[in-house]
């Protein structure tokens, strides 16, 4: 993506669609404004292993505005989060042991990062999501991992 193009998106508020991974990780930013910078993270398939970094951008604190990574698949994401408000910020807003959750980070507020490492073959071939799990986020929290040849 080149550099005036993502000087635009900053510009009128929007956030580069796509990141290209360069090697087996990502950068991802959340915000005060309840917005990941990314879209699309692309998935290198020569991965073994996929890291995302998340960094929380804002100043609020993690109990009034977390943030954590969760990767599931699309029809899964209702219910993850369903179960995680039960499950609450202690369990970082997933239900323990859910089955249906490939990897999560732990939830972190502002000016702190967390990471979250998983096996790339763990996203099959069928679309998956990331997002965040802190309750009413995920609908504007929310993004495509893409596996990449």
């Amino acid at each position: 993506m080149s550099y005036r193009l993502v000087f635009a998106l900053a510009v009128l508020g929007a956030a580069p669609s796509v990141h290209a991974a360069a090697n087996c990780a990502a950068n991802l930013e959340g915000s005060d404004a309840m917005r990941y910078n990314l879209a699309n993270i692309d998935v290198p398939r020569s991965c073994t292993t996929f890291t995302i970094h998340l960094k929380h951008t804002g100043k609020l604190a993690r109990a009034v505005m977390g943030h954590n990574v969760v990767i599931a698949k699309p029809a899964d994401m209702a219910g993850i989060d369903a179960d995680g408000m039960k499950a609450g910020l202690a369990d970082n807003y997933i239900k323990p042991g859910d089955a249906r959750v490939i990897a999560h980070s732990t939830v972190v507020g502002g000016g702190e990062s967390t990471s979250v490492s998983f096996p790339v073959a763990k996203l099959g071939k069928t679309p998956t999501e990331f997002f965040c799990s802190f309750p009413g986020h995920s609908a504007f929290m929310k993004g495509t991992l893409t596996l990449k040849p």
